[in-house]
């Protein structure tokens, strides 16, 4: 599989999933912004302008009916929840660059003209239709849908019969432009999700895109037709294209259409993958660059499920750990798994990781770095090219040590695991050369060298290792901005300058002499073993 981003061609638009506002953010919901919003910061360290598209699906009886058992209209519902994914992603320091949602007066004009200019092309019939349709997931189910008890294979509850009128898109007239596209292997990824899709289209059957008023009363209007309501595949699908400025700002569009990426949940595949695809096509207009389905989290090995109880906010999970950043939530989601399987997450496995790679790995080396540089060196960086290698000739041991600058070899994996979307293989070489730093204050001793009176040795290690921070600082900002700031500071540097940096600021720049460092404490208290007992489960 070659994902290698070409940083020279046009912005980086990257879009999520729009989620359905009939329950707060949860975890699950999380893992996808943040993910996005890594990948988007990482482009922006690359140099490259982007465009990074999230938002909220706001139509559909659940919303309704949901609305209703909070005394609320469909609208003010909806406004509430959509406020509540909006602060939970500032919360969670995702920067995005619009927030669509559904009921915006310039997506309805969106969804009506795609409406119409399918209609028009003879792509969308009205025809009757009986079928089994789930309420859950608010679509008719096929077959392959339903348990042999006859239950949705994803809500494990009994569809209803329906018979009515709708309309239809021929979304089987493009199944060998569907077909061609998708047997590639690259529009699709991760690859191993393409058999399924595959076999989906082996017997591929017209979409319903319409239901009737009697049905759905909380959606957009049909065009000529007050009697039907436009169905999700036309309505949610079309954000996409709204939010990067279709029709209603045409420069826009052009300039960020198609997207690189759209980042989506693994159980819509199929909606985004064929039905999308199909109906972008019908419209005449650009397809995106690729489709990436990722898998889910897991709590304690159980789906994310209000039934089951298990559901976990990021702020809920902030709180437990008296947490002061988000840092330590995205940096665990992204290093969870491998991304495009699925992952679980257990506190006690959340704790371990956050105190083994940045509370311990990361926080002590830069602590004791700068209490050493403070200590040997007044708190000024030393004088040094960063350049040069290290070798020490140690008088008691007899050995020598030699440490190599971090090169553009030392880079190569993280830029092809980003390339990938393998963020925990990115973030894995990332603190790969903080243990090279670790590894190098163990082996070198500055204490013994200040001892030895070996000053011009000395200060090339702590050099060295303050520059590697300065390093890591960069490369690991896209998944821990807030920390990565803060080794910043503390490293002498203003505030905001981090953001600043790009790729070839690594090694084409160095910490500089004479830099006066900011001591401000540990970055990252280590999370304590009293906050994952039984009485932390219970908040």
């Amino acid at each position: 599989m070659n994902l290698h981003l070409n940083i020279m061609a046009k912005p980086f638009t990257i879009t999520t999933a729009i989620d359905y506002v009939t329950a707060e953010p949860h975890l699950g919901h999380a893992y996808e912004k943040i993910a996005t919003d890594v990948m988007a910061r990482y482009m922006r360290l690359m140099g490259k302008p982007v465009f990074f598209l999230t938002g909220t699906d706001e139509h559909g009886t659940k919303v309704a009916t949901t609305a209703a058992k909070h005394n609320l209209t469909p609208q003010a519902y909806a406004d509430n929840i959509a406020a509540s994914y909006k602060r939970t992603w500032g919360e969670l320091n995702i920067i995005y660059d619009r927030f669509i949602r559904t009921t915006e007066a310039d997506h309805t004009r969106v969804v009506q003209h795609i409406w119409q200019l399918l209609l028009d092309k003879g792509d969308i019939y009205k025809a009757d239709y009986t079928g089994q349709y789930c309420a859950g997931c608010e679509s008719f189910l096929a077959e392959r849908d339903i348990t042999e008890d006859g239950l949705c294979s994803i809500h494990g509850t009994q569809p209803d019969a329906v018979s009515e009128e709708n309309y239809f898109f021929k979304l089987t007239a493009y199944k060998e432009r569907l077909f061609e596209l998708i047997n590639k292997g690259k529009y699709v990824q991760p690859e191993f999700r393409v058999p399924e899709l595959l076999n989906i289209l082996e017997n591929l059957q017209d979409i319903s895109v319409s239901r009737p008023v009697s049905s759905v009363s909380w959606g957009i209007p049909v065009p000529n037709d007050p009697d039907q309501r436009i169905y999700v595949w036309i309505d949610a699908l079309s954000n996409y294209i709204t939010g990067t400025g279709y029709l209603n700002h045409p420069e826009q569009f052009a300039t960020h259409w198609p997207a690189a990426c759209h980042m989506i949940g693994k159980d819509i595949l199929k909606f985004h993958a064929l039905y999308w695809s199909a109906i972008l096509m019908a419209a005449e207009l650009p397809l995106p660059r690729m489709i990436y389905a990722h898998g889910f989290i897991n709590i304690n090995d159980a789906k994310i499920s209000k039934t089951v109880g298990n559901v976990v906010s990021p702020q809920a999970l902030m709180r437990r750990f008296e947490l002061d950043t988000p840092d330590p939530v995205r940096y665990y989601l992204m290093t969870l798994c491998p991304f495009g399987q699925d992952g679980n997450f257990t506190e006690d496995d959340f704790k371990a990781k956050v105190n083994a790679d940045l509370a311990n790995n990361v926080g002590n080396l830069l602590n004791r770095t700068l209490n050493m540089t403070k200590k040997y060196c007044g708190g000024v960086v030393p004088q040094l090219d960063r350049q040069q290698s290290i070798q020490i000739n140690k008088t008691e041991q007899q050995v020598s040590l030699r440490y190599e600058p971090v090169s553009e070899q030392d880079l190569e994996p993280i830029k092809a695991a980003m390339a990938q979307y393998q963020f925990q293989r990115a973030a894995e070489s990332i603190i790969h050369l903080v243990d090279r730093g670790n590894k190098l204050v163990h082996n070198a001793e500055p204490w013994t060298l200040h001892k030895e009176g070996k000053q011009a040795d000395l200060e090339k290690v702590l050099y060295t290792v303050l520059d590697s921070l300065r390093q890591v600082a960069i490369l690991l900002s896209p998944f821990t901005p807030e920390l990565c700031d803060r080794i910043w500071q503390q490293l002498g540097y203003a505030p905001g300058t981090l953001a600043q940096q790009r790729w070839g600021d690594v090694l084409g720049s160095a910490i500089p002499g004479g830099q006066a460092l900011q001591l401000a404490g540990p970055i990252l208290p280590r999370l304590e073993d009293e906050l994952v007992g039984a009485a932390g489960k219970k908040n």
